[in-house]
């Protein structure tokens, strides 16, 4: 049986059987580190109130509470042996910075942060790479959709980014030119509105004057229009 893990956009870690607390946190902090890490370190991140004896001993019930398999001892140093989609998630993010399509499962995939609701340092220390990451792959997909005409798939990445980011003027843009291909003009114009009031209420700032300068051009024609 393939032993999976979930990190990406979920509320704790799910593997493919019931675990204790301890157990999915030993988990995930191995998955986030992508690499083995020696059992000082993970005990001291793990339980950085506890004295060493006490994390050493801490990470020794984890393990007993780990299913055997899930995760492989190399000498001091432990690292997890099972497939993850944090790792999917970054060679799907590779793509598409490198300017390939993506598919709806894999803007799913990177429509979510790591680990919400969790707020350890262990955690936050990998948050926000990983949102940034996420958030230049996403913005470059909807680019990169828009221009292969594929644009239903390219206002899914588009709105995803802007959802993650809503100050993203970048992930605006190209949310509103994937709009924009489609001839929804009433969208593209909503998104700017949206932007600049969040903009506004946030920073007290306007939106770049190109940006506004084309989407005004478009409002001033829908309004002659008429």
């Amino acid at each position: 049986m393939t032993r999976k893990i979930a990190i990406v956009g979920r509320l704790g870690v799910y593997p493919m059987m019931r675990l204790s607390l301890p157990g999915r946190r030993l988990l995930a902090y191995l998955a986030l580190q992508r690499q083995p890490v020696a059992r000082a370190l993970a005990s001291a991140h793990l339980w950085p109130n506890a004295g060493e004896e006490a994390g050493r001993a801490n990470l020794r019930r984890a393990l007993w509470h780990v299913p055997r398999g899930w995760i492989r001892a190399l000498g001091d140093e432990l690292a997890l042996d099972a497939q993850c989609d944090l790792e999917h998630a970054h060679r799907v993010a590779a793509q598409a910075l490198a300017g390939e399509a993506l598919t709806l499962d894999d803007i799913a995939l990177l429509s979510g942060d790591l680990l919400p609701g969790w707020h350890e340092e262990w955690v936050l220390a990998h948050y926000d790479a990983f949102r940034i990451l996420r958030v230049q792959a996403l913005e470059a997909a909807c680019r990169t959709l828009t221009a292969l005409g594929q644009h239903d798939l390219a206002t899914q990445a588009g709105a995803a980014a802007l959802a993650a980011e809503p100050l993203r003027e970048s992930a605006a843009e190209a949310l509103i030119d994937a709009h924009l291909a489609q001839r929804n003009r009433y969208q593209a114009v909503q998104c700017f509105r949206l932007l600049a009031q969040r903009l506004d209420d946030e920073l007290g700032v306007e939106p770049d004057p190109a940006l506004a300068r084309r989407v005004g051009e478009l409002a001033h024609a829908r309004t002659h229009a008429h």
